[in-house]
């Protein structure tokens, strides 16, 4: 997500007030281990999330001062990061490429900001920064908190409008209907969003920001007892999806979306480096499934960067991989094997349609997809 991960998600459709919490101080007395880079756990002490976020907003009514505007905007979205992966399979899937332009940070980061280290000169080529806080600090000269991913940025003054990333996604689903390609599917219907919501809720707080308080645990007793809550998700999760294709409805929603970027994490980075090793992906066999149905589903595997995501997770935290070496592994290949889902119906994009080729100039590295990505 971020600079020492300091974002949180929220329920979706709650209240949202600008700049809530922005005058808070810089978090250090709540969160001590974020004063230095690659420090994410604190001795004895169980994992939290800082929950603190810029929330203005981008409407179609520009109630929060920035209307939506084709064009006027950039997502900034390093492939590595699970929370920023959403923004960029609900912008392919709803064929906003040529509304919302997309930066890509390179997969590792220090202190101080995720860097534009894969564009020529180092420099992001729309917003002319090399680093992400630059933004931010155009926003805010003294902004207390992680510079994170995925953010929006307001390319004429070159400032963050916002990083909730939680309602950015639902925002390029409803606020931004007039830009969206024509068959964009609807990833958050109406009458099916309060269930969406509930299973949200249930999936951020046990399984995608379960396997960080795994990893980041600073006791033995934190570990596990993150543990046993992110595998009774994960049991739970199983079971439903062996009796439906997809979490909520008959079609891909919001809800598959956010499961999906930690499921194609998992093998690669959380059952080892986090340390979630009850049961590998591969050996949970609806969710191993479930899991491959998405991903070679247009708009979720062609987004995965695998060597990224190895990258990042690796390198970045140095306080529980302290030489910085990245595995070879696993062998990937199995995300492109048949996954059988197509039996228990329903239809992936509803009444719309599957998005167009990836965009020139937006693919993943073919070195770094599970086609090539053996072990």
């Amino acid at each position: 997500m971020s600079t020492n991960e300091a974002i949180t998600d929220r329920t979706a459709g709650s209240a949202s007030a600008p700049e809530r919490g922005a005058a808070v101080g810089t978090g250090a007395e709540e969160h001590p281990e974020h004063r230095e880079g690659g420090k994410y756990t604190t001795k004895g002490k169980e994992y939290t999330r800082d929950t603190r976020y810029i929330t203005t907003r981008i409407t179609a009514d520009g109630r929060d001062g920035f209307a939506v505007e084709a064009g006027r905007y950039r997502l900034v979205a390093a492939r590595a990061c699970p929370w920023a992966n959403r923004t960029i399979i609900v912008r392919r899937l709803l064929g906003l490429e040529d509304a919302l332009s997309l930066g890509t940070p390179g997969p590792t980061h220090d202190a101080r900001s995720w860097t534009f280290d894969l564009d020529e000169g180092g420099k992001d080529p729309v917003l002319g920064i090399e680093r992400l806080q630059e933004a931010y600090f155009k926003r805010d000269p003294e902004y207390p908190r992680g510079i994170t991913v995925p953010a929006i940025v307001d390319v004429p003054t070159g400032a963050v409008v916002t990083n909730d990333f939680a309602q950015i996604t639902l925002d390029l689903s409803t606020e931004w209907t007039a830009f969206q390609r024509a068959g964009a599917p609807d990833l958050y219907p109406e009458a099916l969003r309060a269930e969406i919501d509930s299973v949200n809720r249930r999936v951020f707080t046990e399984v995608n920001n379960g396997v960080y308080r795994c990893g980041f645990a600073g006791s033995q007793e934190a570990y596990e007892k993150a543990y046993d809550r992110l595998f009774v998700a994960l049991d739970w999760l199983e079971e439903r999806l062996t009796h439906q294709r997809y979490l909520v409805g008959e079609t891909i929603t919001e809800a598959d979306v956010r499961l999906f970027t930690t499921l194609v994490r998992f093998d690669a980075v959380y059952h080892g480096h986090f340390k979630c090793n009850r049961s590998k992906l591969t050996e949970m066999p609806a969710l191993w499934a479930y899991a491959r149905d998405l991903f070679q589903t247009p708009g979720f595997g062609d987004t995965v960067d695998f060597q990224q995501i190895k990258e990042h997770y690796y390198i970045v935290h140095t306080d529980i991989n302290p030489t910085q070496i990245v595995p070879k592994g696993p062998d990937l290949s199995g995300w492109l094997t048949p996954h059988g889902r197509e039996a228990l119906g329903g239809r992936p994009f509803g009444d719309g349609t599957a998005p167009g080729p990836v965009r020139p100039g937006e693919e993943v590295d073919p070195a770094h997809t599970a086609a090539q990505m053996r072990g």
